[in-house]
C-alpha cells in the first residue's frame, strides 16, 4: 500500500510541470498519509513500523507490574510493622 501511494504521489509531482493543480493534488496526499499514519500508530513514515511502540509498551507493563507488587507488598508489609509496633508498644506499657 505504502509503495502504491508513494507512485501515485510521484506521479502527480511529476504531473504538476504539466498543471500546477497537480502538485496540489499531491501535496493533499502527502499531507493525508502522513497524518493518517501518524494518528494511527503513533508516528509519520518515518516511524511507521513501530518499532519504537514495542519499548513503551514494554516499559508500562513493567510499570504495571512493579505498581502491582508495590500495593500487594506495601499492604502486607504496613500490617506486619503495625502489629510489631503494637507488640513493642505493649512491652514497654
Amino acid at each position: 500500500m505504502f509503495v502504491v501511494l508513494l507512485v501515485l504521489i510521484v506521479v502527480l509531482f511529476g504531473l504538476g510541470f504539466l498543471n500546477p493543480l497537480w502538485w496540489v493534488a499531491a501535496a493533499v496526499m502527502v499531507f493525508g498519509a502522513t497524518t493518517r499514519h501518524g494518528r494511527d500508530r503513533g508516528g509519520g513514515w518515518i516511524r511507521g513500523d513501530g518499532s519504537d511502540l514495542g519499548d513503551d509498551r514494554d516499559h508500562e507493563n513493567r510499570r504495571d507490574r512493579q505498581d502491582r507488587w508495590n500495593r500487594r507488598y506495601s499492604r502486607q508489609n504496613r500490617t506486619r510493622w503495625q502489629r510489631e509496633d503494637r507488640r513493642d508498644h505493649e512491652r514497654r506499657g
